[in-house]
């Protein structure tokens, strides 16, 4: 306890000595628009080095961020001492992605400041919106697995959770999407960092050594106990950057704590004498790789090796981390679960289980046993995918090669994992094999999967379907075996970026009619049923979405060439490209629609309901049919949008470089939303939520988080089509493929609208099996949208469906998900429960509030 209290002492100390210092730090900056100004002008001069005649929109966005990052770092600094002096318990969650997208406007609307910012902005002469427009989405994401991580983070500190999210430092991110004059992906670097962030904050005084490769010595000490000593490694640097991620309507304040990469030796000076400038250089190379690229192509050995040394390099340094502080506690390791725990958004972050145990039993001399017992406690594990080749896992050899330490902590947990089931089922070989951490194939294989729920916690699914599917099927035996450990906690998303960020206009009709904060308590937006049959409610209705679909409208013609009625529906399927999401199905179906209106009369013609289909998302770069069913939606788009022959009752439009600013575009404009996964492949899903709580109808089969929200918002109000996932395992009968379709293929295979040659990659999978049920569910697809096509004739049932969905949608907020977390797999409070009072710690004073009696100083 001596360092514990030497340490208390002397921060007593230092207030003393340092009265002026902490007088000064009492107070947080103004509000007014006053210092707001002056904090911005101040910033363009003193941190950008720049003057009044050369200060751009570029310099002031920049120097807004610093202004409103100010103001975050007050309440980060008061959180922090907060969470110190409440010695509570802490969540840390670690994803490979958080998609976070831009920070500016979001930080304003939590702070409840952001109309000031945007008159005192307009009396410096520049205009919110464009100020807006020069930041780049952080490139730390791709797909709904990030952006579920970065509203989670907006719920932690909305709902004061103390809390960390980890992860890292991309400084390129997956890839910037453009698509070639020939219609096909192309990928490049995302340079999101060309000016820096300025929101981030480097700590280069919290930084740890990272091992890879060596092998692993075994002695005993000088008790006779057995010693294992990780040795002639390779290492690199992990240096800290942290980002404020402040809450809505509070001024808790979290941190996001992102790694670089960093050589552990920055520079050879002997090989560079020598006259070796290059290896002089590799050791930087070879680190700073580590944190350049998001999900590198894993299609080489290279690849798969780089994509482990990600989830190990982040996961070490933050296991260090938190070891760190807890050590400053001088608490006994067994009250370690008691402070401290992990959530693994998925098995990217897995390896955090025998890191924990390696440094518990290495470094602090732990037993194994006890070791085990307390990463049990403490890790949790969120599955995400029920697809078996998503399951992650990794090659022995491979493995064993860049971590052999912890292949051997591996191995051990194995065998005591499999004592367990010999001791509940004893002889049984099959669950010995099936609950194996280790794959026995050729080669070897670890199961990251059977790691984490063997020795997680908790372990949870993300919708009501999908952990229903864990428990009875992928991890059948595993739930059989600790049916204690298994949860539900449907994913959420935050009302905050995907309601009053990207559709003001419908957050200020909501206001007006409510009255009530439904930014905080998402139940509350339920009271909008009662004006469902309003007419002049409907009417504010169609305004507020008719604006959102001019904005749309403008950036596709000005940004991609192309025009689009805004009276026609606005249809978007925007997400991942993936054959299980089926962007497939829905093109195809573009095009048999097309061929469609080529044959119709013009009157017949004229009476067809105009539709334009939206589509938007990125390919894996080494996924060819992703990236093939991307090509046939660019083409078929250039044919369909250049035929004047069917009066623009049908567009196409790919969106490129889908993340989350343009989805901010896309789904306030949305009349419809495609959610039409292969039934039993999508986990949950989270698109589907921002689109409803949009006011866009669902258009789904019944699969994932859609089944949860048609019963929220109304099977009536829902477009779902397909079989139920328990029709489909109890098994349909085969149907030849549809005639209609057959009709689409013979097009494609002419080479009308891409190669014969793409055509038959792209069919054949169809034609042999149909693994996802694309031939099997056209017909009823085709139904489903004509259904949509009909309703949109009646306007004023449209909208009453469009506010009955919105209405319903206050179970899928992220705050009540990540309150569930809370209580049933954390068992942590929220800053509130506390007696500590929030202390001011600030860094930068405000002359006007310094007391009168220390203005003598200034």
């Amino acid at each position: 306890m001596q360092q514990c209290t030497s340490k208390q002492q002397k921060g007593e100390e230092f207030e003393k000595t340092h009265k002026l210092l902490y007088d000064l730090m009492s107070s947080y900056l103004g509000q007014d628009i006053d210092t707001i100004e002056r904090s911005i002008v101040n910033h363009v001069e003193y941190t950008l080095a720049s003057t009044r005649f050369d200060f751009d929109d570029t310099k002031a966005y920049l120097a807004t961020s610093h202004s409103v990052r100010d103001r975050l770092i007050e309440r980060f600094n008061d959180t922090n001492v907060a969470i110190e002096d409440c010695r509570c318990k802490r969540v840390h969650y670690l994803s490979l992605e958080f998609l976070m997208g831009r920070s500016l406007q979001n930080s304003l609307i939590n702070l409840g400041i952001e109309g000031r910012y945007q008159e005192a902005l307009l009396d410096l002469g520049y205009a919110m919106e464009d100020i807006f427009g020069e930041e780049k989405d952080a490139a730390l994401g791709n797909g709904g697995l990030g952006r579920l991580a970065a509203c989670y983070l907006d719920s932690l500190a909305t709902q004061n959770i103390p809390a960390t999210g980890y992860g890292i430092r991309y400084n390129y991110g997956i890839f910037q999407q453009e698509i070639s004059k020939e219609g096909y992906q192309v990928e490049h670097p995302e340079y999101w960092l060309t000016f820096g962030s300025p929101w981030e904050i480097e700590r280069e005084d919290v930084r740890y050594e990272i091992q890879f490769y060596g092998h692993v010595n075994e002695s005993k000490d000088a008790y006779g106990n057995t010693v294992m000593e990780w040795c002639d490694t390779q290492k690199v640097v992990a240096v800290a950057f942290d980002t404020p991620i402040n809450g809505y309507n509070t001024n808790t304040t979290i941190n996001l704590r992102l790694w670089k990469a960093n050589p552990f030796s920055e520079f050879n000076l002997s090989s560079f004498n020598e006259g070796d400038y290059i290896s002089a250089l590799n050791n930087r190379e070879n680190a700073i790789s580590i944190s350049s690229i998001l999900y590198p192509n894993d299609s080489t050995y290279n690849g798969k090796e780089l994509r482990l040394k990600q989830q190990y390099f982040f996961v070490s340094a933050t296991i260090q981390d938190v070891l760190a502080d807890f050590k400053e506690q001088c608490l006994p390791w067994e009250q370690f679960p008691e402070y401290h725990t992990f959530q693994l958004n998925d098995t990217h972050p897995a390896v955090a289980i025998p890191e924990l145990i390696r440094l518990l039993v290495d470094r602090e001399h732990l037993t194994l046993a006890d070791a085990i017992e307390i990463t049990s406690r403490c890790m949790n594990y969120t599955n995400h995918t029920v697809l078996p080749e998503a399951l992650e896992t990794w090659d022995v050899e491979l493995f064993g090669r860049l971590l052999p330490r912890h292949l051997q902590i591996i191995y051990a947990l194995n065998d005591r994992l499999m004592k367990e089931v010999q001791k509940h089922y004893p002889g049984d070989g099959r669950m010995c094999s099936v609950l194996s951490v280790f794959e026995e194939t050729s080669p070897k294989r670890i199961r990251m999967a059977n790691l984490c729920v063997a020795f997680c916690h908790r372990v949870n699914g993300v919708a009501e379907l999908h952990t229903a599917i864990l428990t009875t099927s992928v991890f059948r035996d595993f739930h059989r075996l600790f049916p204690e450990k298994f949860v539900n906690i449907t994913n959420g998303i935050t009302p905050r970026r995907w309601l009053a960020l990207c559709n003001p206009s419908l957050t200020q009709l909501l206001r007006e009619t409510i009255d009530e904060d439904f930014l905080c308590n998402l139940e509350l937006i339920a009271a909008i049923r009662e004006f469902a049959e309003d007419p002049g409610f409907q009417q504010r209705w169609r305004e507020s979405k008719l604006q959102n679909k001019r904005r749309l409208a403008r950036y596709m013609e000005t940004q991609l060439g192309v025009a689009v009625p805004c009276t026609a529906v606005f249809d978007a399927q925007v997400k991942r490209i993936h054959e299980y999401k089926r962007q497939l199905l829905n093109i195809l179906y573009c095009i048999h629609r097309y061929l469609q209106l080529k044959r119709m009369g013009r009157a017949e013609l004229e009476r067809q309901v105009e539709v334009v289909k939206i589509f938007a998302g990125k390919a894996a770069p080494a996924y060819s049919m992703a990236k093939a069913i991307i090509h046939l939606i660019v083409k078929a788009g250039e044919v369909i949008n250049g035929d004047a022959s069917i009066q623009n009752k049908l567009k196409v439009v790919f969106v490129p470089n889908y993340n989350v600013s343009m989805a901010e575009l896309i789904i306030p404009a949305s009349d419809v939303s495609e959610h039409i996964s292969t039934v039993g492949k999508e986990a949950s899903g989270t698109s589907n939520m921002k689109f409803s709580l949009n006011g866009a109808l669902l258009l789904c089969t019944m699969d994932g988080s859609s089944i949860e929200i048609a019963n929220e918002v109304g099977l009536q109000n829902v477009f779902a089509f397909g079989p139920s996932y328990e029709e489909q395992q109890e098994g349909i009968a085969p149907k030849p493929i549809p005639a209609a379709l057959q009709e689409v293929f013979r097009v494609l295979l002419e080479g009308n609208i891409i190669s014969p040659e793409e055509a038959k990659f792209i069919i054949h999978p169809l034609q042999s099996g149909d693994y996802f049920r694309v031939c099997a569910d056209f017909d009823d697809y085709v139904r489903a949208q004509e259904e949509m096509q009909e309703l949109w004739r009646d306007q004023t049932e449209w909208t009453r469906r469009s506010i009955e969905t919105v209405a319903g949608m206050g179970k899928f907020s992220s705050d009540t998900a990540i309150a569930k977390y809370c209580q049933y797999v954390w068992e942590v409070r929220s800053l509130e429960g506390t007696a500590t009072e929030v202390k001011r710690t600030r860094s930068f004073p405000r002359l006007n509030s310094i007391p009168k009696d220390l203005m003598a100083y200034h």
